[in-house]
């Protein structure tokens, strides 16, 4: 069980050392242990059933957040949101451009393409603020 011994000291490695991370680690090692002897005796070789015990339990950020430790915004995820607002960006003028284009060859006595606008102008607005750091 040296494995699930790895993931779990790699899930609480940016938490400092307190008895409360200890208790939770053993807890959590103690239960995954469990949960991989019952895939195993269900018919699971060891590795996979200790992968799927692995895959199964998730997240822990619940558990971080309970111990304080603040997940904040990492260099690269910044990084990321920025590359998700700028493909934004130039997705929602591209469609806004479709829009006009539509609006001006088939309908040029109707304006109608500024409606379709609002509804798109919302994908860079929410991929800005995710940029931000807001949720």
């Amino acid at each position: 069980m040296k494995k699930i011994k790895a993931y779990v000291d790699e899930w609480f490695k940016d938490i400092p050392e307190s008895e409360q991370k200890q208790a939770i680690q053993e807890e959590i090692t103690q239960n995954l242990e469990e949960k991989v002897f019952d895939l195993m005796r269900a018919g699971k070789t060891e590795e996979d059933a200790t992968n799927k015990a692995i895959v199964e339990f998730g997240d822990i950020s619940d558990i971080k957040q309970e111990l304080g430790v603040k997940e904040g915004k990492t260099r690269s995820s910044k990084r990321q949101y920025g590359l998700h607002l700028g493909f934004s960006l130039w997705g929602s003028g591209l469609i806004v451009a479709l829009f006009l284009f539509i609006n001006v060859y088939y309908t040029p006595d109707v304006i109608w393409f500024v409606y379709p606008t609002f509804a798109v102008a919302w994908w860079p607005l929410v991929m800005f603020y995710k940029w931000l750091g807001w949720k």
